[in-house]
């Protein structure tokens, strides 16, 4: 999977259910800013909606970044409309919610389970050029953190505005990053 970073994302096409709609959503509408492509395994689950209520709870902050949301299942996107109207958590989503049961999506960024029919949990930044700039994948049963991909979405972003620099570890907003040099080697 390492393979994908800096890799521009594989064409798409598929319905996404947002803000009470059935909408377009491509490859395309991954470029010209920042996006979270965020795979889950199935609706109607246990760890998926405290996952994405949590996204959800966040979803202002990443917009005040410029980074648009897309959560993905190999449910459908008439699911994904079922599932918001009748949970509570689900019902704060005001990101796009994309279908994907044919799989082409989750098989693109090599997060399908082939013999299940769905997806790992993969996470994937993209930058506005449309390339992979982080991914994470957790086991099944280990949810993510909103709050921490915020922090490697601002690092992200970070490195894309200032080149030379990099973010260190636990790197967050406003503190001191490094600029690669021969002076630093075996100094950190």
């Amino acid at each position: 999977m390492a393979n994908l970073i800096n890799t521009e994302v594989k064409p798409f096409k598929a319905t996404a259910y947002h803000n009470g709609k059935f909408i377009d959503v491509s490859d395309a509408d991954l470029k010209g800013k920042w996006s979270v492509v965020f795979f889950y395994p199935a609706d109607f689950t246990f760890v998926c909606p405290t996952e994405l209520g949590d996204l959800a709870d966040n979803y202002a902050e990443f917009k005040k970044m410029g980074v648009e949301i897309y959560s993905v299942s190999t449910d459908t996107h008439f699911t994904h409309k079922a599932w918001h109207d009748t949970s509570d958590t689900i019902k704060k989503i005001q990101y796009p919610m994309i279908g994907d049961p044919t799989g082409l999506i989750s098989r693109n960024f090599e997060v399908m389970i082939e013999e299940a029919g769905l997806a790992e949990r993969g996470t994937f930044v993209i930058d506005p050029a449309g390339k992979i700039q982080i991914i994470e994948v957790n086991a099944g049963g280990i949810g993510r953190d909103a709050s921490e991909l915020l922090r490697k979405v601002k690092a992200a972003q970070y490195v894309a505005a200032h080149p030379g620099e990099v973010c260190p570890a636990k790197w967050k907003e406003g503190e001191a990053t490094l600029a690669p040099s021969l002076d630093l080697v075996g100094k950190i």
